[in-house]
């Protein structure tokens, strides 16, 4: 008998279950990615509110962008099936594998953006309005990597709209300033998105994907900490614009140093330094939003 072969001492593992494998198609545990999305989404609702937004928008906004991120992730992995078998990191994946059919997946997805939609449909016009294009860029993203040399920008658009949707939902109509915190966050995500493309440029240049981190060549990370820094000082005009107080000056700081710390990481371009910047970008925009609560709960105090 072979040595690698199931035996009764030795049972081949168990295949996972189907709510299993749902779970891992929607990344449950990597919550990363939607909290990537929450915290600017939730400091777009604070400064819309001038403070707490109410627990009726928290949670919409909350629990939208959960499921929202979930959905994408379903469409993601049936665009890129057929190129993530060819990348180590993504060839288990529920339906690169076959372990989740195509239908399944996009079954799930429906579900989830529609329960997504079922929330916005709680708030008002204006916002329902903006969850349209939002639902496009998130379904066009995907198939943008095949033609398109930043896919990571098409992302970035996407994983900003809850900003003007949560300006709309407490004001009714967008500012000027939710534009400049979108583009703000657009940079914020060409910055991370791009340390995570460089963690698997060379499967990627294999199979013909096209990503931030292959066109910006040997300049990716002088790129990475150009957008950071793009990103935090829109931050700090911004802050300037409204006349925060010192929470959120705090907040930016915090959020500062860590964008260094991964400057440093990425600096050598190895795929664990990438990935351990990118794993921890949302801290950088926790910082952000800890930040203005902390200047929103102080400032009636002063």
């Amino acid at each position: 008998m072979s040595a690698s072969a199931p035996s009764p001492s030795n049972p081949a593992p168990a295949e996972p279950g189907r709510l299993a494998l749902y779970l891992d198609l929607i990344r449950w545990n990597r919550p990363q990615g939607w909290l990537l999305l929450l915290w600017p989404t939730l400091t777009a609702l604070w400064l819309a509110a001038g403070g707490f937004p109410g627990w009726h928008l928290l949670a919409v906004f909350t629990l939208g962008t959960i499921l929202m991120r979930s959905a994408g992730c379903t469409i993601n992995d049936v665009a890129d099936r057929d190129f993530d078998r060819h990348v180590k990191r993504t060839a288990q994946r529920p339906v690169t594998s076959g372990r989740v059919s195509v239908k399944e997946a996009l079954a799930l997805g429906a579900v989830l953006a529609l329960l997504s939609f079922g929330l916005v449909l709680t708030t008002n016009g204006p916002a329902i309005a903006l969850s349209f294009p939002a639902l496009a860029v998130a379904i066009a993203y995907p198939y943008t990597k095949r033609f398109f040399s930043m896919p990571q920008a098409v992302l970035g658009v996407a994983f900003s709209f809850g900003i003007p949707m949560a300006f709309a939902a407490v004001t009714r109509s967008v500012p000027d300033i939710a534009w400049w915190l979108v583009l703000s966050n657009l940079l914020w995500v060409l910055a991370y998105d791009t340390e995570y493309a460089m963690v698997d440029r060379d499967d990627d240049l294999l199979i013909g994907m096209r990503t931030s981190a292959i066109t910006f060549g040997r300049f990716e990370v002088t790129a990475v900490g150009g957008c950071y820094a793009l990103h935090l000082g829109i931050l700090a005009a911004v802050g300037q614009q409204l006349d925060l107080g010192w929470g959120w000056w705090a907040g930016l700081l915090a959020a500062l140093g860590q964008a260094l710390w991964h400057m440093r990481l990425i600096a050598g371009r190895s795929r664990e330094g990438c990935f351990a910047a990118f794993r921890a970008n949302h801290w950088v925009g926790f910082s952000v939003f800890a930040g203005l609560v902390l200047d929103r709960l102080l400032t009636p105090l002063v």
